[in-house]
């Protein structure tokens, strides 16, 4: 099984693609972190971030909110590509485990859904720190994404 390979649902929306990036663009806070969607297939999503010295903690690695903000955000977007138009996508859980510091050039969020739902969305999002010497798997989280109606 190919850990980065996406998951076999089929999107509900025919502007799926369109709607996450559209989506994405919106959010200011993705915007001011510098994160980037670099990859967007039905069910799964790809986001990175350059390193930079005001995203770190006093040791010079990436900040633990800044790398589940990237988490929480690839696992977001992979049930979002799966939802009806005009739904509205929340995190509803998540348990992020910090496995090895975010030490890289660069911090790549993939969110790939495990279990679709016509309420709640289970996916499973891999933080790696991309380094000299290759990736480096440093965060794991299982997320529930609710989807909800617009009002």
């Amino acid at each position: 099984m190919n850990p980065f390979a996406a998951p076999d649902f089929p999107p509900t929306d025919p502007e799926w693609k369109e709607k996450v990036v559209r989506s994405f663009a919106e959010q200011g806070f993705m915007a001011l972190l510098g994160a980037e969607l670099v990859r967007v297939e039905p069910g799964l999503v790809e986001i990175t971030i350059a390193y930079r010295p005001d995203l770190t903690q006093q040791n010079g690695y990436f900040h633990a909110g800044v790398t589940t903000t990237l988490a929480d955000n690839a696992g977001g977007y992979a049930a979002y590509s799966l939802f009806p138009p005009h739904s509205l996508v929340l995190t509803a859980e998540m348990k992020i485990s910090l496995i090895a510091p975010a030490a890289g050039d660069r911090l790549h969020a993939i969110g790939k859904v495990v279990k679709p739902g016509r309420t709640l969305t289970t996916c499973d999002v891999e933080v790696f720190a991309e380094r000299s010497d290759g990736y480096r798997l440093c965060a794991k989280m299982l997320q529930t994404l609710a989807r909800l109606e617009p009002r």
